[in-house]
């Protein structure tokens, strides 16, 4: 059994929330529901979120769009590099999260009872 999180954080590398989806769905279709109703000024992200109606929904906010893109992307967009490199932020919450070994190995059983780790394992992360 995989489950992917998407999380996110806010400028200092902090959750703010998280989705989890399953193993094999892409990202993009956790974006929805992860953005909904938080403001913000710029998305930073990864390829996999180098999607059309992300980029469409970022322009309506007025937030910075700074998502690397795919190759074969036919309408390169311009994105802050400086902004990009704080980037890392969010992989190191990935880092310190996954330091937690129930998290790691997915140990717990339900959608719900990981979650509550996820919770848990931010509380504490957060505390130091």
């Amino acid at each position: 059994m995989t489950t992917k999180i998407l999380a996110l954080t806010d400028a200092l590398g902090n959750l703010v929330r998280f989705e989890l989806l399953p193993g094999h769905r892409f990202d993009t279709i956790g974006v929805a529901p992860l953005i909904e109703g938080v403001n913000f000024g710029a998305l930073l992200g990864d390829k996999a979120y180098d999607a059309n109606w992300i980029v469409e929904e970022l322009d309506k906010r007025g937030a910075k769009v700074v998502i690397s893109q795919h190759p074969g992307r036919a309408q390169k967009l311009k994105i802050d590099a400086e902004i990009y490199k704080w980037r890392h932020l969010v992989e190191n919450f990935f880092c310190k999260l996954k330091e937690f070994k129930r998290i790691a190995m997915r140990a717990c059983k339900t959608d719900q009872s990981f979650s509550a780790m996820i919770y848990l394992a931010a509380a504490v992360i957060n505390s130091r």
